[in-house]
């Protein structure tokens, strides 16, 4: 008898650690939905793609698998994307010499880039060196020419590139050395069209088309033509295209000049670029209250690389993404399954995977403007986004300072598990959808286990994933998590000052002035929406805010992102400028004085 009842015993514990083993975090089980997500059938899940939408059904399966429930009867979120542009069957180009035509070959001798605008432009020809205007290095191709309606004729990318002396970045190109900005400037000085041609150390054949970073439409037409074409029209006017650029790396002094009268072209472009609905996954736990946790992570990843690769050269192969983000979205699914074993707690967690991010925030920027459940009733939220491949098991943590009771949560948790806890990359507004949280006052944890060599390339594959140290590190979310949802008070939003890095939101660091705005990247036909000023920063003591539409500064229209980037880097500290904005149907004019970026 004593024999049996010692024997049920254990059989008993046996079964109990059995099944809560089952329940529990299981690494094994994380790895293959990583493996799914960044599988050859998803082909890098690329925003408005085939491989996307297979992992969106694949991702309601599991949360319905879980026991999660849908929002308004449905697991998705639909919305509206611009895909990148398509070449349209419309592309040509004519050179008009003394009269006479010559037609170019679309894809052997001219080809638009992705970010040009569609439509006819002609006009004369202005070569302009390197289209550059950088005032901090005392360099414009652009002084004393007046290019208003005429077709300019750049270079690829900037002066003295080879040189690790140059006032420019040398072998590091800054920003002037981008095709948009080469684009944004060139539209600015009233251009009607560039021509960019490769310089004498860049490559000798055509861009493929799509590789290129830029916005979705710049404004204006931006065609590249084979170098040896141009150069017949250089020397048409008695010059050396091989002379010009090393006469302006020599001295750094412009070249720009007007083309034979008896030289014109008149070119048409053609780009589609098509409106696809995408989707945000979801489902939803409920809690004793109508309260409720946020977890999420990106899905999306860059598909076949196109202008997003950090490897040029393989642009065209799948891009896995298993790090980025297959690692976060696999990490959801797993603590989706795990909170649904166990009891209900006082608040709800909504499991959410959001589509665009890489394009640009835009399935979690969409969530915040259009909440399926009340954004006041959200204690925080909680993003997942590269958290496979752990090094010296350090997580870096971001937001902690966004909630009152954030800080003295982690380190409690923390000291549960044999991970160390960084947080001195503190990201409390980043380039990640908790940025579209913050925005709300939504308190923000971002977890990331860092950067490495495989980011945005083909070789970011599912068998780099660390997959017992992701499961280690998902116990603390999921400790993290419960506390938040049965904690007496839940944390206080903290507006936090934090130096922003990259101009393009005109934060708090970077190239250029402090501005003090932090970018909408959702869809705006023109103009730039402010998701957010950040307090005390130039924009705020001028009287801007959350939700104003930029559409002119310093008295040039603002159409994009990178219309802005640019105007402000063209200025320093203490200049004052003149920006309009449109809030609701009003036209806001205000006077801002720009700031000192701060580290």
């Amino acid at each position: 008898m004593l024999r049996r009842a010692r024997f049920a015993v254990v059989s008993v514990l046996f079964v109990a650690l059995h099944l809560w083993a089952a329940a529990g975090i299981d690494p094994n089980r994380y790895l293959e939905d990583v493996k799914y997500l960044a599988s050859p059938e998803l082909k890098g899940r690329g925003t408005g793609a085939e491989g996307l939408e297979k992992a969106a059904d694949f991702l309601a399966k599991r949360f319905k698998e879980a026991g999660l429930q849908p929002l308004g009867r449905s697991y998705f979120q639909r919305f509206p994307v611009t895909t990148n542009a398509k070449l349209g069957s419309g592309n040509r180009f004519e050179v008009i010499e003394n009269g006479r035509k010559k037609t170019l070959q679309f894809g052997r001798d001219f080809q638009p880039f992705n970010f040009s605008s569609s439509g006819k432009f002609s006009g004369r020809l202005v070569f302009a060196g390197y289209g550059i205007t950088a005032p901090e290095y005392g360099y414009d191709d652009y002084a004393g020419v007046d290019v208003r309606g005429k077709v300019v004729i750049v270079l690829r990318y900037e002066p003295q590139e080879a040189n690790e002396n140059s006032v420019f970045a040398g072998r590091l190109y800054t920003d002037h050395a981008q095709s948009w900005s080469k684009a944004v400037n060139a539209k600015r000085k009233g251009a009607a069209g560039v021509i960019l041609v490769n310089n004498r150390r860049g490559y000798r054949d055509l861009d493929k088309f799509g590789r290129a970073a830029g916005p979705a439409d710049a404004g204006i037409p931006f065609i590249q033509v084979k170098r040896e074409i141009v150069e017949g029209w250089i020397s048409a006017a008695g010059k050396n295209l091989a002379e010009l650029e090393a006469e302006i790396d020599n001295d750094l002094k412009p070249r720009t000049f007007a083309l034979p009268d008896s030289l014109e072209v008149s070119a048409v472009t053609d780009l589609k670029r098509e409106v696809k609905t995408v989707r945000n996954v979801w489902g939803y736990l409920p809690g004793e209250t109508d309260e409720y946790v946020i977890v999420g992570a990106h899905y999306d990843h860059v598909g076949l690389g196109e202008q997003y690769s950090m490897a040029p050269s393989a642009v065209g192969t799948v891009h896995p993404g298993a790090d980025d983000n297959a690692s976060g979205t696999a990490g959801v699914i797993e603590l989706a399954r795990w909170f649904a074993s166990q009891p209900k707690l006082k608040r709800g967690i909504l499991f959410v995977a959001f589509a665009g991010e890489e394009l640009g925030l835009l399935g979690s920027r969409y969530y915040v403007d259009h909440p399926p459940l009340p954004l006041e009733k959200a204690v925080a939220m909680i993003n997942l986004d590269m958290i496979g491949r752990l090094r010296d098991s350090k997580v870096y943590i971001g937001g902690a300072r966004t909630g009152t009771t954030f800080q003295a949560l982690l380190e409690e948790e923390f000291a549960k598990h044999n991970l160390k806890m960084d947080l001195s990359g503190e990201v409390e507004v980043g380039s990640s959808d908790h940025a579209s949280f913050t925005s709300k006052q939504v308190p923000v944890l971002f977890f990331f286990s860092g950067l490495h060599a495989d980011y945005h390339r083909p070789s970011d594959t599912w068998d780099k994933i660390a997959a017992p140290e992701a499961a280690e590190l998902l116990r603390v979310v999921a400790g993290v998590t419960k506390a938040l949802a049965e904690g007496e008070q839940r944390p206080q939003f903290v507006k936090v000052e934090v130096p922003h890095a990259g101009a393009v939101a005109g934060g708090g660091s970077g190239y250029g002035p402090w501005f003090g705005s932090v970018p909408d990247f959702g869809e705006t036909p023109q103009g730039v929406r402010f998701a957010d000023v950040t307090p005390g920063s130039p924009a705020a003591q001028a009287g801007l805010r959350g939700g104003d539409i930029l559409v002119e500064f310093d008295g040039a229209p603002v159409q994009n992102l990178h219309d802005f980037t640019y105007a402000l880097r063209a200025k320093k500290p203490g200049d004052e400028v003149t920006v309009k904005v449109l809030r609701g149907t009003e036209t806001v004019t205000a006077k801002v004085t720009l700031g000192e970026r701060r580290r």
